[in-house]
């Protein structure tokens, strides 16, 4: 790999966000195309980054490090990118469903999607199911993804897909669902195309749908 690409990939894993931004900025002046910045330094780290999690060799702070400084050089990456028309991996929605404000989880799993290539539009917390649909509608995503941090909010994942069916939208998109109280058997139960506990696991679920 190209020391350049290699240096950003560093900063990203160990979250040093004004490097990342430095980085990507020379990077982009020395003419390296913006979407090879992209895959072998942004996306490539938080790949890595999701499997030192997933090997216990990172906690959940140290994640969120890593995908905000993902994201400051994303950032800077995005206008280069859309110029060149770069083929993103696919496209979600994501909210804490209503009734629920938590947003730490959310916001991990928007970063770690945004960090594998996913375009990501987060509705918010306490975002009601017909919010969903509309967000269906307007965005056509590829999925969509729905936290609840409560036991009592679980239940509105439920009601959420039952208005993506009532809406006749269900078969345009996949959901996955995540959330300390949820589990696999509950996404089975509500009819959900996939449980992940964590945001790393997440990005691989959402991975795999759009495959």
């Amino acid at each position: 790999m190209n020391n350049m690409l290699q240096g950003v990939f560093e900063d990203v894993l160990v979250g040093n966000k004004d490097e990342v931004e430095n980085g990507v900025i020379l990077a982009l002046e020395t003419c390296i195309p913006a979407d090879e910045i992209l895959n072998k330094s942004l996306i490539a780290a938080m790949t890595e980054v999701g499997k030192r999690f997933e090997n216990g060799d990172l906690y959940i702070p140290e994640m969120l490090i890593s995908a905000r400084a993902m994201q400051a050089g994303l950032a800077i990456l995005k206008p280069h990118l859309l110029a060149g028309e770069v083929t993103v991996t696919g496209k979600v929605i994501i909210g804490t469903v209503k009734s629920d404000l938590h947003d730490i989880g959310k916001i991990l799993v928007a970063m770690m999607l945004e960090g594998v290539g996913f375009q990501v539009i987060d509705l918010g917390t306490n975002v009601a199911p017909e919010k969903f649909v509309e967000g269906i509608q307007t965005y056509n995503p590829d999925i969509v993804a729905m936290s609840a941090l409560l036991t009592t909010t679980m239940q509105n994942m439920k009601a959420t897909i039952d208005a993506i069916e009532k809406a006749n939208l269900r078969d345009r998109v996949k959901i996955i669902i995540g959330g300390a109280p949820v589990t696999d058997d509950f996404a089975m139960q509500i009819s959900a195309d996939g449980f992940a506990p964590d945001a790393s696991r997440a990005t691989s679920l959402a991975k795999s749908l759009v495959v």
